[in-house]
């Protein structure tokens, strides 16, 4: 349910979903603790309010997600811990450069993971608090061009499938936020692309990336609705595990559990097949 006046801790605030729930967050009296890599960022969003508090947090440096944990926690603690800082990065597998797939797991992946550590012994010790993990449906599926960003996306849902049925009884709770397509900087100045193109790529690989960057700013997906979505599970009494969010992606969604079932079926006599036999 409801309470009054809880600290959220919001990850990535300088644009896009977490920007929009921030917005939100102190319009309704909440305590926000916007974060980005840059202060000025969020000059705008805080200025007049009493309500609102900027903190630099870059989640891929350990000293500043240690600070950013503990101001709040001078301020009452985390209520509720939203990892929504990453970004996309779209290119062929074969085409991408190191440097450029290790980063976009720091950022998308062990970030998250360090915030999530940072905060449970307080959540835990208080027996309250929910983590709120930004993914993807792009952590269902694979398209091509994601195969890093899905990787990222792939695996918040599966750190946070196994975090709420470790802490569950523990008083906390966990959701992991599934957007499909939203009007954000994702698809715009937030993209990143790597390495140098491969012809061979240009009908599956090239033709989606030109396809992601002529829909931006055309999406569907509202991102000041998707924060009030997110707050109404915060909210509710028995908050969902994952909520995929806007017609589009719930559709996406969908339709893959509806190919891996039938896929399963299909193999089921293959599958069953790689047991000892019964009387073995």
């Amino acid at each position: 349910m409801p309470q009054d006046h809880r600290n959220w801790l919001v990850t990535g605030c300088s644009t896009g979903l977490g920007r929009a729930l921030a917005e939100v967050l102190i319009e309704r009296g909440e305590r926000v603790f916007a974060t980005a890599r840059k202060l000025e960022d969020l000059t705008d969003l805080v200025e007049g309010h009493e309500n609102a508090t900027a903190l630099q947090l870059d989640v891929t440096k350990p000293d500043e997600v240690a600070a950013a944990v503990a101001a709040v926690e001078a301020s009452g603690g985390v209520d509720v811990l939203v990892n929504n800082a990453g970004y996309g990065l779209l290119v062929a597998i074969e085409e991408a450069e190191e440097e450029a797939y290790r980063a976009q797991f720091e950022a998308n992946v062990f970030g998250l993971i360090a915030m999530t550590k940072a905060s449970l012994p307080h959540m835990r010790a208080r027996g309250r608090g929910h983590v709120v993990n930004i993914s993807s449906v792009g952590g269902l599926i694979g398209n091509p061009g994601s195969g890093y960003y899905a990787a990222t996306k792939f695996a918040v849902v599966g750190f946070s499938e196994a975090l709420s049925k470790e802490v569950g009884a523990l008083g906390l709770k966990v959701t992991v936020v599934l957007p499909g397509p939203f009007r954000t900087d994702w698809a715009g100045r937030s993209l990143q692309s790597s390495g140098q193109p491969i012809a061979a790529y240009d009908e599956t690989v090239h033709a989606r990336l030109k396809q992601v960057a002529e829909s931006s700013g055309k999406q569907v997906g509202d991102p000041v609705r998707a924060a009030h979505a997110i707050i109404a599970a915060v909210d509710a009494e028995k908050p969902p595990l994952r909520l995929v969010l806007g017609a589009p992606g719930l559709k996406m969604a969908r339709q893959q559990l509806a190919a891996i079932g039938e896929e399963f079926d299909q193999w089921e006599e293959v599958s069953l097949g790689a047991d000892f036999p019964s009387d073995h």
